[in-house]
């Protein structure tokens, strides 16, 4: 069992997808010289090996345990500030932002073992001290002692327009608009009401609507925020 001391600062950001939190929080992380860690991706991860393993889906618990049980995840830094996510060595960041991945990601962080597992290296990763981690639940499970906590929000239309930009940067193929809105709807439907470890809002985070704010805006307001509390 992993305890909650920890040796730097830790900053917590949840929220749901499209709100632009891995946006906000590499910016950040630059700013302030802190570590930006995306959770996310490493149930991103366990999903897109989870589909390699089961194309059909048929097996979708059985699959994503066996491989949570058998890979070795690993997450390195690159230029002091970025993380990568490795499988037995293999760096699959640049392969896991795809919609069947996101859609995946929701149903395997809704099972146990691979929830137990990742938590640990979630964990793990925030004792490094001078970090900042994002994801959906890193506020109230992963690290609830959290120095300073945000939640992100934004309205639906946002955050499917700023998921396809995210997909057309990345050369991927875009999903009508539509299509785009349903995705995030079915995504936030599993991450509120998964039973383990569900989307919310920690009690004591500092919730921000960044729906009609740029990028600088959110960042600005954040790292002010962050300064003051942490006294940097």
């Amino acid at each position: 069992m992993v305890s909650f001391l920890k040796e730097g600062p830790v900053v917590a950001i949840d929220g749901p997808a499209g709100t632009g939190k891995s946006s906000v929080t590499h910016r950040l992380a630059q700013r302030l010289g802190f570590v930006h860690i995306d959770t996310g991706a490493l149930y991103r991860a366990v999903a897109f090996l989870t589909l390699k393993r089961d194309p059909s889906r048929d097996h979708v618990i059985k699959s994503a345990c066996e491989v949570v049980e058998s890979v070795h995840f690993e997450v390195q830094s690159v230029a002091g500030a970025v993380y990568r996510i490795f499988a037995d060595g293999e760096d699959l960041t640049d392969r896991i932002r795809t919609s069947e991945v996101s859609a995946m990601s929701s149903q395997v962080a809704a099972i146990a073992q691979v929830r137990s597992v990742l938590l640990e290296l979630q964990r793990s990763l925030g004792f490094r001290g001078r970090v900042i981690l994002e994801g959906r639940d890193i506020g109230t499970v992963v690290f609830p002692h959290a120095d300073v906590k945000f939640f992100l929000t934004a309205n639906l239309e946002e955050r499917a327009k700023r998921r396809l930009l995210e997909l057309e940067a990345s050369g991927l193929e875009l999903p009508s608009f539509e299509k785009m809105k349903a995705q995030i709807l079915s995504r936030d439907e599993g991450d509120f009401n998964r039973v383990l470890a569900p989307l919310k809002q920690a009690s004591d985070a500092i919730e921000i609507d960044t729906s009609t704010l740029s990028l600088d805006e959110v960042v600005e307001m954040m790292e002010h925020r962050i300064r003051k509390i942490l006294k940097l």
